[in-house]
């Protein structure tokens, strides 16, 4: 079992799926940059659809499953600090998504409809996209979006509309527990076929076995939720299987992966919310064993007392008289209900909370305060009073002074002593979120190394503009690559207006400023009103130029611009980016100059490519002259018309030709040309599109 655990590291995607995933990424993204119509999101869902053709050539389907901040398919979960996969996963998190299903028949035209779906603005009013009504949710015939709840995700064909609502019961449960079967055994695909009958204990040694990636123990929470909620809801025998094979299934899981299943990754809120569900929808004997599973990955301390006083419990629960069962079971689930809501304080922090409470307990008068000159224990130990303001809900000038030091002296204690909270400390807690949230303690958390990023994302929601002024700063004089790096992902991730602040920046001498600045405003497509990104274009450093570029860009009414000055510049990563912005909107004033690169022998040949794809979307007489001078090899011996010898650049104007300019008398002539060719290469380019 040891083993089994230390092998999550070295799992990693394959490449297809990985560049599979990056593609969706891509194509959502542009979905959401550009209207419906636009000429660059009908290449993306192409491009897309091809690659999913190709995986579905050797599976039956392809299915990924969604944490909030990575994916999981066949088994793999991504890395959560891959930026694009990332992006993805947060985006389909945010619709309340828990899996998406593509199979095989699936279209470019259905696959522009769904990103079009999931990059559609949703009003607050409708919510998100998982949280549709029954009966709303859009359905694709070969594409499903499995809510996160997973109260409507189906994985057989059923009818429940028969049997009434008994049947529409037992098909639930039936469903839920095919559900469950199979994501278990996702990675064993020769049992996939026996889900619907599989015995509990061979998915719980599926799940006994499994690397034990988050998303994975996420879906299979998903699952056990649902599986509760049902059992709580529904009563009677048509769920009596259901809940059968449910306490087969946890009595048969190891200790250690049901504390596995209740950690999650250390998710406090979403570990209570399991143990309440299982409190009260599932077997008396389930709730005991997941119980004992959360306490000991809450740090809690169960006596042997207790647990035995449960354990009986449950058995008179489960096999007592038939009028002492519903007694002991509700006397159970109020027991096990009353010592949840004692664990008012989570222990995330058992180094610093426990070693506290620990001290309390075990002082004596001669450690406390009588010995000469000693202090007040209060001022020795500041986090104590942080901890008994919170569980009192008293504030005043002492509770402040021991804010202050104790966010000095150890601001991760005090953020995980407020992440937990009881509901009842009020100002207490309000006093140590306004003294986390200034301005002072964010300066005072960014300055150290390495930065304590755990902390500042547990802040960040809370963080106002002043606090971003800090960040910004913070960036700005940062000797650390990587502490910068840091600071621009989370500054980019912020819904707030702070562009203005952002532009004040731009005046700063230091080149890297600047770019670090023009990023900023680029990954968050938001420029103060009236800022024109021109004089950085003209910028004398070419990072600083390259930046300026791709932030101009994004500006609509400076995108022209932008794409002049790229192709104007001695730089060529300018260059290629404004040629590649070319390929998705091609303004017809700059078909001249796109012709010269094509067509100068000086040009890097990479370039001179990238500009043949270009003219390949102009409408321009000028391009399809360049192309076919390109091509154009003069005449043979016998005065016959001939290629110019095979390159990458004739291979490209080819394919240019017979993308955009087919229906053409005179590019007709030299795609016929080159379909007699006697090179297969030449052939294949004159059929582009059809490979």
């Amino acid at each position: 079992m040891a083993e089994a655990v230390s092998k999550p590291d070295r799992v990693v995607l394959s490449r297809n799926l990985s560049e599979f995933l990056v593609e969706l990424s891509i194509a959502l993204h542009k979905h959401a940059m550009y209207p419906a119509g636009h000429p660059a999101l009908g290449p993306a869902a192409t491009r897309l659809t091809e690659r999913v053709e190709r995986l579905l050539e050797d599976r039956p389907t392809i299915a990924f499953g969604v944490a909030r901040y990575q994916l999981i398919i066949e088994g793999v979960a991504t890395d959560p600090k891959q930026p694009v996969l990332r992006r993805l996963a947060e985006e389909l998190h945010r619709h309340h998504l828990g899996a998406i299903s593509i199979l095989p028949g699936i279209d470019a035209d259905e696959f522009s409809k769904e990103l079009h779906a999931l990059a559609e603005e949703r009003d607050p009013e409708s919510g998100p996209l998982g949280l549709t009504p029954l009966g709303q949710l859009p359905d694709w015939p070969h594409l499903r979006l499995h809510p996160l709840t997973f109260d409507r995700l189906q994985l057989i064909s059923d009818d429940p509309s028969s049997g009434g609502d008994g049947g529409k019961a037992a098909a639930r449960g039936a469903d839920l527990w095919i559900g469950l079967a199979s994501a278990a055994m996702a990675s064993d695909a020769a049992q996939q076929v026996e889900v619907a009958d599989a015995e509990p204990a061979v998915v719980a040694k599926a799940i006994d076995n499994h690397l034990g990636t988050a998303a994975y123990d996420q879906v299979i929470v998903g699952y056990l939720l649902q599986i509760a909620d049902e059992l709580k809801s529904t009563s009677g025998g048509d769920v009596g299987a259901l809940r059968r094979r449910t306490a087969r299934l946890i009595a048969a899981l190891q200790p250690e992966t049901l504390q596995r299943l209740v950690t999650m990754g250390g998710n406090v809120a979403q570990r209570r919310a399991f143990v309440l569900g299982a409190t009260s929808g599932m077997a008396v004997e389930s709730v005991v064993k997941i119980l004992k599973a959360a306490a000991d990955a809450s740090g809690k301390v169960i006596s042997n007392g207790l647990v035995r006083m449960l354990s009986k419990l449950a058995t008179h629960a489960e096999f007592g008289e038939e009028r002492i069962r519903p007694l002991a079971d509700g006397a159970l689930r109020e027991q096990v209900d009353r010592l949840l809501s004692g664990w008012q304080l989570e222990d995330p922090n058992p180094d610093a909370y426990g070693k506290v409470l620990q001290h309390l307990a075990a002082a004596t008068p001669l450690d406390m305060d009588s010995r000469e000159g000693g202090r007040p224990d209060s001022e020795d130990d500041p986090l104590r009073i942080v901890q008994m303001s919170l569980e009192v809900g008293g504030s005043g000038p002492l509770v402040e002074r021991a804010i202050d030091r104790a966010i000095t002296a150890d601001i991760r204690s005090v953020r995980r002593l407020l992440s937990s909270v009881p509901t009842e400390c009020g100002e207490a807690a309000d006093t140590v979120r306004s003294k986390l949230r200034d301005p002072r303690t964010i300066a005072a958390l960014v300055a150290h190394e390495p930065l304590d990023t755990e902390s500042l994302d547990d802040m960040l929601p809370f963080m106002s503009i002043e606090g971003y002024a800090v960040l910004l700063d913070s960036l700005a004089a940062s000797g650390n690559r990587t502490t910068r790096r840091k600071l621009l992902d989370r500054i980019a991730q912020t819904e707030l207006d702070v562009a203005p602040l952002i532009a004040a920046r731009l005046d700063d001498e230091r080149w890297y400023v600047q770019r670090n600045m023009l990023l900023l405003l680029e990954r968050l497509r938001r420029v103060p009103p009236g800022f024109s990104a021109t004089p950085w274009t003209q910028h004398p450093d070419d990072r600083v130029r390259y930046q300026g570029i791709l932030l101009q860009l994004t500006i609509p009414d400076e995108r022209d611009a932008a794409l002049a000055a790229a192709l104007e510049d001695h730089d060529g990563r300018i260059t290629r980016v404004g040629l590649l912005a070319l390929q998705e909107a091609f303004p017809y004033s700059l078909a001249t100059r796109v012709a010269h690169i094509a067509t100068n022998p000086r040009v890097i040949e990479e370039l001179r490519v990238h500009a043949v794809w270009a003219l390949a979307k102009s409408r321009e007489s000028v391009a399809l002259d360049t192309l076919l001078q390109l091509v154009d090899g003069g005449r043979s011996v016998l005065g016959k018309p001939k290629l110019a010898p095979r390159t990458p650049i004739v291979l490209a104007a080819l394919r240019a030709l017979a993308n955009g300019w087919s229906s053409s008398p005179r590019a007709r002539d030299a795609l016929t040309l080159a379909l007699g060719s006697s090179d297969p290469d030449v052939r294949q380019a004159a059929r582009a599109d059809r490979a």
